[in-house]
């Protein structure tokens, strides 16, 4: 679930720290006052598309970070330790945008992309809003949303592991069956390949010792000419060193300074001879050999001319002769492979074609619960005109399809007579929170996202419909948690934690502030949702009996 969230120089806010608890949080405050900009932020996180314009004026970047407990969050869990991502039970996404426009995002302090973000952020949280977050809208959220309901994801998981493998397995087969004089052909060529290769029998570490020989022996003449000057160089030094060693030996035992001067020169006289031994030694393995260059020039160019006839380096020789005798094997047993894989393919096919019809058996009576529960809940949320319908359509190919062999969509309709739609099409903003909500509420003991974010969930109701939705909310909150953005008292009233926004400003500048309300700020502030600006004691008295009534329920 989202644990905290910090928001720097963004739009108004300048700073900005709120931390979260489970259950159901509620964000009030007046009109303009900024509610949406800790959604708009917390989106930011998830990957949405980053403004330059939301940087705080006279400020260089804006900075979010959003923080999830994920413990109870398996799939996210995974996601992060399959990335070499995970630290912990906490997980922190950080976005950083620059006043020019450019942006970086980090999972757990390591930079990762955009798209990254958002891949993860689904599995952490879902906002429900006229944003991009809409999960519902789309169609393998609402078939995962079907397949938790009915409590097979096992099952699901099942067929689409056999389609995938009998696919793979097809895959195969089609390339081993396609063309066998192809194949022939393509034997030929590797066999003559294959031993054109081993002909030349390159060594490991023969091309580097080979090009070390070449370098030595091409300048064999001016490697002797520099090492007897070095020679020569050493002598004198050394020479230089014991002269001065002797005249400096009548003053041994004057003074610790000149015993130091002593020990030294007799350490360089002494270093030196030893450099001249080596240096003697090196000229005298050094040979003027034009035959063995020759030799080495030859092979070399063995070595060169094959790597340009296979279009790679010299050193990648050994790994590409090794793949070629992989694929020629692979070849000469292809027969034996074809035999084994159209068994291999019988037998994941009846597999398939059982779990598949099982799991077709299983979300058709998942589906008639599902419309019926919704439909319920939708009634409750003055939407008696709304029909809503799961539409499982048998997929056209043969072909296994990792889904089932069903197609799963949600269809709705708003208006009496009309045909249901897919949810895109029809729904409107208040619309689709009121359905999402509907379907959500029914869902959720199959194991929704840690997190839902509701935002203005309350377009367009009212009166005792408010009410319902805020108990509605209230009651998703027990198995999930749940933030909802509000306007109305009847939804504020039902939360657990009550976050209120507000603005303050001056000549220069306006920001934004948010702080969690109890005890009798939270009650003038349900009685100002209530009774406007003006708060009397009847508006307190019933934001009182509705707190109570929240608290008792």
């Amino acid at each position: 679930m989202l644990t905290h969230i910090s928001i720097n120089q963004y739009t108004i806010v300048d700073a900005l720290d709120m931390e979260f608890r489970g259950g159901m949080t509620v964000i009030t405050g007046e009109t303009g006052a900024g509610k949406s900009i800790m959604l708009d932020a917390l989106g930011l996180c998830l990957g949405d598309r980053a403004d330059p314009k939301a940087v705080r004026t006279g400020s260089e970047r804006a900075e979010v970070t959003a923080g999830f407990d994920i413990r109870n969050n398996p799939q996210a869990t995974a996601w992060l330790r399959a990335r070499d991502l995970h630290h912990g039970d906490e997980c922190l996404l950080r976005r950083v945008v620059t006043g020019e426009g450019r942006s970086r995002a980090y999972i757990n302090g390591s930079a990762s992309t955009v798209q990254d973000c958002a891949e993860l952020g689904e599995l952490l949280i879902d906002i429900h809003s006229q944003h991009a977050h809409q999960s519902l809208l789309r169609k393998p959220v609402q078939r995962e949303m079907l397949d938790n309901f009915a409590g097979h994801t096992a099952l699901a998981r099942n067929v689409e592991q056999t389609a995938s493998e009998w696919l793979r397995g097809g895959r195969e087969l089609a390339l081993l069956t396609s063309s066998r004089d192809q194949q022939g052909a393509r034997a030929q060529l590797l066999a003559y390949q294959v031993e054109e290769l081993e002909a030349l029998d390159l060594r490991e570490g023969e091309l580097e010792a080979l090009e070390r020989d070449q370098t030595q022996l091409a300048n064999a003449e001016e490697i002797l000419q520099g090492a007897h000057q070095a020679l020569e160089l050493c002598e004198g030094q050394a020479g230089g060193a014991r002269h001065a060693l002797q005249l400096i030996r009548g003053a041994t035992g004057a003074s610790k300074v000149a015993d130091n001067a002593r020990e030294l020169l007799e350490s360089a006289a002494i270093q030196l001879e030893e450099a001249q031994s080596e240096i003697q030694r090196y000229i005298d393995s050094v040979e003027i050999d034009p035959e063995r260059l020759a030799e080495v020039e030859k092979r070399l160019e063995q070595i060169h001319d094959i790597a340009r006839k296979h279009r790679i380096k010299p050193p990648q020789l050994p790994e590409f002769q090794a793949g070629l005798q992989e694929e020629l094997a692979g070849l000469a047993h292809g027969g034996q492979r074809i035999e084994e894989l159209q068994a291999e393919l019988a037998q994941l096919e009846q597999r398939y074609r059982t779990d598949a019809v099982t799991l077709g058996k299983q979300r058709a009576k998942a589906a008639k619960s599902l419309v019926s529960k919704a439909t319920t809940v939708l009634r409750t949320l003055a939407m008696d005109d709304c029909r809503f319908e799961i539409a499982l359509s048998t997929r056209d190919s043969k072909d296994p399809h990792p889904q089932g062999a069903e197609d799963v969509e949600f269809l709705i309709s708003t208006n009496p007579g009309a045909a249901p739609q897919p949810l895109a099409k029809i729904a409107s903003g208040g619309e689709l929170s009121r359905i999402s909500l509907a379907i959500q509420v029914v869902t959720a003991s199959g194991g929704t996202l840690p997190s839902m974010v509701f935002d203005e969930v309350d377009v367009g109701i009212g009166g005792a419909v408010a009410e319902v939705v805020g108990r509605l909310l209230r009651s998703l909150a027990q198995d999930t948690q749940v933030l909802c953005v509000t306007h109305l008292a009847q939804v504020a009233s039902q939360g657990h934690q009550h976050l209120q926004v507000s603005k303050t400003s001056d000549k220069t500048a306006a920001w934004t502030r948010m702080a969690p309300l109890a005890g009798d700020e939270r009650t003038r502030e349900i009685a100002r949702m209530l009774g406007g600006v003006k708060i009397t004691e009847q508006s307190l008295a019933h934001a009182r009996e509705m707190l109570a009534d929240a608290a008792q329920a």
